[in-house]
């Protein structure tokens, strides 16, 4: 991957806030995107960013206003400056490694999963109640999640087994109508392990990235991790359920689920359309989860 130049305006604006700036390194995730910079300055560090848009740029500034109240400068980092004509943010370093791909012994992991549902249930909790316009802006996105499930079916229909395509179906139909029914919470909207950090010295589980802050219902917080982690990992998700201090209401896990076809669908349609064989097997991948997922709980409540 090219490195990402650090450009000359967003320097300047960094010096006139971290005074005697002396080196930068990029640290950008690989797309085009994320454009994210490790900086030093006189001894300090710190990290800038530029959101890839305003709504994001917008949604992150909250996010830390967010944290600062209601988590500890040991959980989530602290924002120093935002420019909003940049779309620059400039945070506090937190300690710890990036969760995803990082390998650990099964007892920290679990301890790890457990701390992150502790933390976010104290995240959900400070929501306080949503308005009717956060109700009307979560009903527009499960109408366009339901409607991109349905637009999904023209090109992926002949390549789905029978219960796969029902899965399909039943999320075009269910999806608004279940969401109605589920109170709101301020969520951190990308609650992946690439967002979540393991201080090895102290155990402690910190939290980064707030650009997809925003109101939504709990379940659809846990999309990445049931498609990804918990349909292989059970333990992990019952280790996090006990940190998170409730499990989900019978409502919440089917619309959950149905969330998680709607994203293995349009894996699959984008592989189909343009041509990627990653994300048709990945696609495939998350349908077959679910199809399996199904079977179990149906079993378990059997």
């Amino acid at each position: 991957m090219t490195t990402k130049p650090f450009p000359s305006e967003l320097r300047d604006w960094v010096a006139g806030h971290l005074p005697g700036l002396d080196g930068s390194e990029d640290c950008s995730w690989p797309r085009s995107s994320s454009r994210v910079w490790r900086v030093t300055a006189a001894g300090r560090t710190a990290y800038v960013k530029i959101g890839p848009g305003e709504l994001d740029y917008e949604r992150e500034v909250a996010g830390y206003a967010y944290t600062a109240v209601h988590l500890t400068d040991r959980e989530a980092p602290r924002l120093l400056a935002a420019g909003p004509q940049l779309r620059a943010i400039l945070s506090s370093v937190l300690p710890g490694r990036v969760v995803r791909d990082l390998p650990l012994g099964a007892d920290v992991e679990l301890r790890l999963y457990e701390d992150a549902g502790r933390l976010l249930r104290r995240w959900h909790d400070a929501s306080g109640p949503g308005t009717d316009v956060d109700r009307a802006a979560v009903r527009a996105e499960m109408r366009e999640q339901a409607q991109e499930a349905v637009d999904c079916l023209e090109s992926t229909a002949p390549y789905l087994a029978a219960d796969r395509l029902a899965l399909v179906e039943a999320a075009s139909e269910e999806l608004v109508g279940l969401a109605e029914e589920l109170p709101l919470v301020y969520r951190h909207g990308d609650y992946e392990t690439r967002n979540w950090l393991y201080d090895e010295e102290t155990g402690r589980h910190g939290l980064i990235d707030f650009a997809m802050a925003r109101r939504g219902v709990a379940a659809a917080e846990f999309v990445w991790l049931l498609g990804a982690v918990w349909s292989l990992r059970p333990e992990l998700r019952e280790a996090y359920f006990s940190g998170y201090g409730r499990p989900l209401t019978a409502e919440e896990e089917r619309l959950l689920r149905l969330l998680t076809v709607r994203r293995g669908v349009s894996y699959l349609h984008h592989g189909l359309v343009d041509g990627r064989e990653d994300l048709v097997a990945r696609g495939h991948l998350v349908l077959d989860r679910m199809v399996a997922h199904r079977c179990r709980s149906e079993g378990a409540r059997g």
